[in-house]
């Protein structure tokens, strides 16, 4: 025995095999803990996962059962609107039920006084019985606050309802439990004169819903408003219980939490615990309706085969340990070897190739962490390098997009004085213009000739016009120029014969001696819905610019009809607009030659009210005589 400690204490080999067993024993024990307890989460997982597909399963037998009762309602509500006679109601009716093996009742109800000669009730009722369908009228009986017509006649749309039938005075039930689907009937001039309601028997839809279940003991149950139960295993509570019934909050919050997933109409899985019992519960919501349907799986029933693992637990962990015995004595013979294998690589580091890789590995001995901490050094070094790389070539990148923002400021300062310099001339010469021939009248009111007057003061009043129109230019430029009026008001009527003969009133203000000639397809009642004053603006620019860049003297203007649009041309035997110049032509503040009259607002502003109208505005690139502007706009 001493000799045996003896050479223990002298052997690394045997002090690191006894190390690994002392320290791979927890290890061990410890992973079978976890593997048996993430065994048992993932049995749970799955099981949760095959509950939700089973419910989604379900809900798509539903949902085909549903549909066939939508379809045959909706089809047939077409037929009884355009057939409204108490022999066709009947039959209709009898139709929906007769046709469709899930449906159990069909009822067609009308508002009062629909039929005069029968009354102030008429509703027709169709039932499935055992070997028939029986189709009659019911007696008169206050149908109109029945859950199956007054709320689909107040929402204008159809919808499910579920409540309790116990019997007629017909004695033509669906003794139980009914969802029905309801549908308002409209008359073609939109008037509501009754429901057509379609039901299906609960019983049936609940041995629908159980056709399958995932385990022994687990059920289905359906809530609808409220939580209410619609189907449920224990039939006392339905109609009468809701999920929060008798729940205490504080004891069983799960369930107050699962009560309101189902009745805000989510989707998905949790824990409860019913009855003193951990369940898995699925649940989804039932499309188009209020209700939630709901799978409850006991924990019992998931990890009954789960729980025969114990069995084989204590024989796997003796197995387990006489392994670990084994095997720790042939991994320490293992040790120096990859400690061999990390000096080569931490000398070929040393030497400069940073980018030599040390493989990380699994073992939890020091050599292991030894190997784990050089591969993170070598991580870092490799990261930090690539970071260096990365910070020059964003400092790059910086200094390029800095030098193109620099030349962008300059540009935006340079445009920025032209169109300063541009409107000081503009507004100046005519500004000018009407300072001197004001000082011109104050001197010389008394001898100047009334015609030599008349000249002058006509002179001033086109140059104040100049100047109203570029200071209305510089107002619709601006971004509240045009928001404010023009989408106040664009439905105004605007008679398109009439426009014209506006606009060509207005244009010859500023250029009297100029010939327009009007043509028109169009009658004049023909009218638009659009708003006048934007438009005026942007037909009299383009008159305004082609009696200023012409002779003035073949102005044409046309109005016609373009399909859905009327189409309005402007054209001129002008020098026209050079190719080159067309894309830009319709820029802010842009102009063909920088030297002419204007701002270079005139077209710009004229395309965007049009735009805004709902129209296009565009320079026709066939027409050679000139010029010829086109502007089409919705009729409606």
């Amino acid at each position: 025995m001493r000799s045996i400690v003896k050479h223990i204490r002298q052997s690394i080999s045997w002090k690191l095999s006894l190390g690994i067993l002392l320290m791979a024993i927890p290890i061990f024990m410890l992973s079978l803990g976890v593997l048996f307890v993430q065994s048992r989460n993932k049995v749970k997982r799955e099981a949760t996962k095959h509950a939700a597909s089973v419910v989604n399963t379900t809900m798509q037998r539903i949902n085909r059962y549903m549909s066939i009762v939508q379809t045959a309602t909706d089809l047939t509500a077409f037929d009884v609107v355009a057939n409204l006679q108490p022999d066709s109601l009947l039959a209709y009716s009898n139709y929906v039920v007769a046709l469709n093996g899930h449906i159990d009742g069909c009822s067609i109800s009308l508002e009062p006084d629909i039929f005069p000669k029968y009354g102030r009730y008429f509703s027709v009722y169709t039932v499935r019985e055992p070997d028939s369908v029986r189709t009659v009228i019911e007696e008169e009986y206050e149908y109109f606050e029945k859950i199956w017509y007054k709320p689909p006649k107040q929402s204008n749309k159809a919808c499910w309802a579920v409540y309790y039938d116990e019997g007629d005075s017909l004695e033509l039930t669906l003794d139980g439990m009914i969802a029905s689907y309801s549908k308002p009937l409209y008359m073609p001039d939109k008037r509501f004169v009754g429901i057509i309601s379609t039901d299906l028997s609960l019983l049936r839809l609940s041995k629908l819903i159980t056709t399958e279940t995932p385990y022994p003991d687990s059920y289905f149950f359906m809530t609808g408003e409220e939580g209410r139960y619609y189907l449920h295993p224990d039939t006392t509570q339905l109609f009468t219980q809701t999920v929060f019934s008798d729940v205490d909050p504080h004891e069983n919050p799960d369930i107050i939490a699962l009560g309101h997933q189902m009745t805000t109409g989510q989707q998905g899985s949790m824990s409860v615990m019913i009855k003193g019992q951990p369940c898995i519960v699925s649940y989804q919501p039932v499309p188009g309706t209020n209700w939630s349907l709901a799978l409850v799986c006991p924990e019992r029933s998931i990890l009954k085969n789960y729980n025969l693992l114990a069995y084989i637990l204590s024989p796997l962990i003796i197995i387990g340990l006489l392994m670990i015995f084994v095997f720790s004595s042939v991994a320490v013979t293992q040790v120096v070897r990859p400690l061999n294998k990390l000096t080569l690589k931490l000398q070929r580091i040393t030497e400069g190739h940073y980018d030599e890789q040390i493989t990380r590995t699994h073992y939890e001995d020091v050599v292991g962490h030894l190997r784990n901490n050089f591969a993170t050094m070598q991580e870092s070094l490799n990261s930090h390098v690539g970071e260096i790389q990365q910070m020059n070539d964003e400092g790059t990148r910086r200094n390029e997009e800095l030098a193109r923002a620099s030349e962008l400021a300059k540009e935006a300062n340079r445009q920025k004085s032209l169109f300063i310099q541009n409107v000081s001339h503009q507004i100046r010469t005519p500004l000018n213009i009407i300072m001197g021939f004001a000082q011109v009248l104050k001197e010389g009111k008394s001898y100047l000739p009334e015609e030599e007057t008349k000249g002058i003061t006509d002179m001033m009043r086109h140059n104040a016009l100049v100047l109203q129109r570029m200071v209305l230019m510089l107002f619709d430029s601006s971004a509240r120029g045009t928001t404010e009026e023009l989408y106040a008001n664009r439905d105004e009527k605007v008679f398109c014969n009439d426009l014209a003969r506006e606009c060509f009133e207005k244009v010859l203000k500023h250029y009297p001696g100029m010939a327009f000639y009007y043509g028109t397809d169009m009658p004049d009642d023909f009218h638009i819905h659009t708003n006048r004053g934007y438009l005026v603006r942007s037909i009299c620019e383009l008159l305004h610019n082609a009696a200023k860049y012409s002779d003035g003297q073949n102005i044409v203007m046309r109005i016609a009809m373009a399909h859905d649009n009327v189409r309005i041309t402007v054209e001129d035997t002008g020098p026209g607009i050079p190719r080159e110049d067309a894309d830009r032509l319709f820029q802010m503040f842009t102009k063909v030659n920088d030297l002419s009259e204007g701002l270079g607002l005139g077209l710009a502003l004229a395309s965007r009210h049009i735009h805004n109208l709902g129209g296009s505005l565009l320079l026709d690139p066939s027409y050679r005589a000139g010029c010829r502007f086109v502007i089409q706009l919705p009729i409606e």
